[in-house]
């Protein structure tokens, strides 16, 4: 591994297939929680790509679509969410984060990790899309 990849800012090699494996875990985790917590499968169908509507911030330009899509597909809002609904039981809401955490580790489990600002196919987890390098 040269210095570059190092120092290139997105996880390379056996770094990237544990972070995929992890997204992995966390979409099976999430699903078989929201399962126990006796969820609606099509529930979990029709919110589960919600996040992804953070991808119109693309339309307002690079550094706006950046924003959204990371707030949308870190864990810090669902996870915050789940507390929240277990903490006052709110089923829908915990619910709602369970999903939510299932798609954020389903993006990572392919290979889509947060984005950086110079550009939609630059992520945590490498370059994604037709120029992408493996």
């Amino acid at each position: 591994m040269s210095h570059s990849d190092l120092t290139s800012g997105t996880a390379q090699g056996r770094v990237r297939g544990l972070l995929r494996i992890e997204g992995l875990a966390l979409l099976a985790g999430a699903a078989a929680l929201y399962w126990r917590v006796g969820g609606d499968w099509k529930q979990f169908a029709i919110v589960f790509l919600a996040p992804d509507l953070s991808l119109a911030g693309y339309v307002a330009g690079p550094r706006i679509g950046t924003a959204a899509y990371n707030t949308m597909h870190s864990t810090v809002l669902p996870l915050a969410l789940a507390a929240a609904g277990a903490a006052f039981d709110v089923t829908v809401a915990l619910q709602i984060a369970l999903i939510w955490l299932a798609h954020v580790g389903f993006d990572r489990a392919i290979g889509y990790g947060l984005k950086y600002g110079s550009g939609f196919g630059f992520t945590h987890l490498g370059r994604i899309g037709r120029n992408a390098k493996e």
